[in-house]
């Protein structure tokens, strides 16, 4: 049985690993392609030490004061949130959402979502 290079089409000698024409590995019939194992693990920097409940709670109760902004490190959204009573409320009700679905950042960007800590 005949077999050519992928790379270049030349036909290959019986038993060869490389091309004698271009010099490209060939892959040999009837061997597995390697298996390659990744493990998918949040960084631990990219997890924020504050609590998610705090949050939750102190966004719940109270929001309108921009609490639970002042205790994630914003302060300067924190004081908007004071001055406006949380945006209209508005501003209350998508961080109370955020903050649920587990995408609610602190000052550092990173993910608030320990609901322990």
């Amino acid at each position: 049985m005949s077999r050519f290079c992928a790379n270049c089409g030349k036909e290959l000698p019986e038993g060869a690993d490389v091309c004698i024409e271009c010099g490209k590995t060939v892959v040999k019939e009837n061997m597995q392609s390697p298996t390659v194992n990744v493990n998918v693990q949040t960084n631990s920097t990219d997890v924020s030490p504050k609590s998610r409940l705090a949050a939750f709670l102190l966004c719940t109760f109270l929001g309108g004061l921009g609490v639970h902004r002042f205790y994630v490190g914003k302060v300067g959204t924190g004081i908007l949130w004071l001055l406006t009573c949380g945006v209209f409320g508005i501003g209350v009700l998508i961080d109370w959402i955020m903050i649920l679905c587990g995408s609610f950042k602190d000052n550092d960007g990173k993910v608030i979502t320990d609901w322990n800590a």
